[in-house]
């Protein structure tokens, strides 16, 4: 049987057949499927020659170990050939924060979008500030008009499509073709759509993270985060990566590369079901309007269907106007949507968000309450009466 790691095999391959089969060899594993969890910190070197050349393909754990290889020769994989490397984060936002710290310094500028997610905008704010990166927030809907903010210091654009809880849909080719003209990299939050419908590093993209701990991990039961790279960037991050320590758990990795075996079939029916019930959530009474790009009713649809190739399962509502009571009366009525942070689980979720107060470049005027919603792996027509309940409580609040 040919290698799963043979590259010409592997460009014959479709996503979900590389899905399944990248970074896996089971000859060199005694003819297991999986690769083994290796807990380890001290590598061995055999001779002192070996020592003192840092010879070998592993040295010390921080730096790798065959778990980590299986893990980012998949990922790698998923991403495509624009790809020259993955780096691993303990954590979404500790991925961010590695991007960042690894291709700026001080004296520098950075434009975000405005609809970043928002921890993204506390470390701009905050330990950027403090090491004198400036930071400009954008509209995200500015297309090339974002060459009138660049300035001959601004290192990196950062994007997130669609926005964090809002769902601004960013052309993020015109973006980075501007932003590659003025020698600026761009940095995408891919954590909604993942490399498999969206391939942000084939669109002009030079760094791409994501959130691991959603649709990766997929069970809601690990903190991880990625970072891609295309051959332009990846010295950097790699270097920031090595120098600042950054390194996840053995059994995190093992837990994500788990997760990245049924990504296909897990997000495929996240596509699926979130688009069900947006559509249902667009004819509601108590619905002003539903924030999902995939709905032809959104102003981003033609963006997304020309950018990416399936949705996930995460999108908003914005209600009817009513007081926070009622709103409240509806998530404590709900059964099958748990109240929670993060998303990306097998598990279906509601919570309430207002952007107003940390938006700079753009204001946030949805016209009522709205509630971010991630429709997970149940069956849509349960969800669908866990709602009609909620919006029962909702009314008569």
């Amino acid at each position: 049987m040919a290698s799963s790691n043979d590259p010409a095999s592997a460009v014959r391959q479709n996503v979900e057949t590389r899905l399944v089969t990248a970074g896996r060899d089971p000859k060199a594993q005694h003819g297991f499927v999986n690769p083994p969890v290796v807990h380890g910190s001290t590598v061995l070197y055999p001779t002192a020659e070996d020592l003192h050349a840092h010879r070998g393909e592993f040295q010390y754990g921080r730096h790798g170990t065959p778990t980590t290889k299986a893990l980012q020769q998949a990922l790698m994989a998923l991403e495509g050939p624009q790809c020259a490397g993955v780096g691993i984060a303990p954590s979404g936002l500790g991925a961010i924060s590695t991007t960042l710290l690894s291709v700026l310094k001080a004296g520098d500028h950075v434009l975000v979008c405005d609809s970043i997610y928002r921890p993204t905008r506390n470390f701009c704010n905050g330990m950027l500030a403090r090491y004198g990166v400036e930071t400009t927030y954008f509209d995200p809907l500015i297309g090339t008009g974002i060459e009138q903010l660049l300035k001959t210091n601004t290192r990196a654009v950062v994007v997130e499509a669609p926005g964090s809880q809002s769902f601004e849909m960013p052309d993020i080719p015109a973006i980075a073709a501007v932003a590659h003209a003025h020698g600026a990299l761009v940095i995408d939050d891919n954590t909604w759509a993942t490399p498999l419908y969206h391939r942000s590093l084939d669109q002009g993209v030079d760094i791409s993270m994501q959130a691991a701990t959603k649709y990766i991990g997929g069970h809601s039961d690990i903190m991880f985060g990625t970072i891609s790279a295309n051959a332009k960037a990846w010295p950097l991050i790699s270097e920031g990566i090595r120098l600042l320590g950054v390194c996840a758990g053995p059994d995190d990795v093992s837990l994500a590369l788990r997760g990245v075996r049924t990504l296909g079939v897990r997000l495929a029916q996240h596509h699926r079901s979130g688009l069900e019930m947006a559509r249902w959530l667009a004819t509601r009474p108590e619905v002003v309007e539903v924030l999902h790009p995939a709905l032809e009713s959104h102003p981003g649809h033609a963006i997304w269907k020309r950018d990416f190739t399936g949705a996930s399962g995460l999108f908003s509502i914005v209600l009817q106007p009513k007081p926070q009571a009622a709103v409240d009366a509806m998530l404590d009525t709900l059964t099958l949507f748990g109240m929670g942070y993060s998303w990306g689980g097998f598990e279906s979720l509601a919570i309430p968000f207002d952007c107003t107060s940390y938006r700079t470049a753009t204001s946030w005027t949805p016209g009522g309450p709205t509630l971010r919603l991630h429709i997970g792996l149940e069956n849509t027509e349960d969800l669908k009466a866990d709602l009609d309940r909620g919006f029962a409580a909702f009314n008569a609040a």
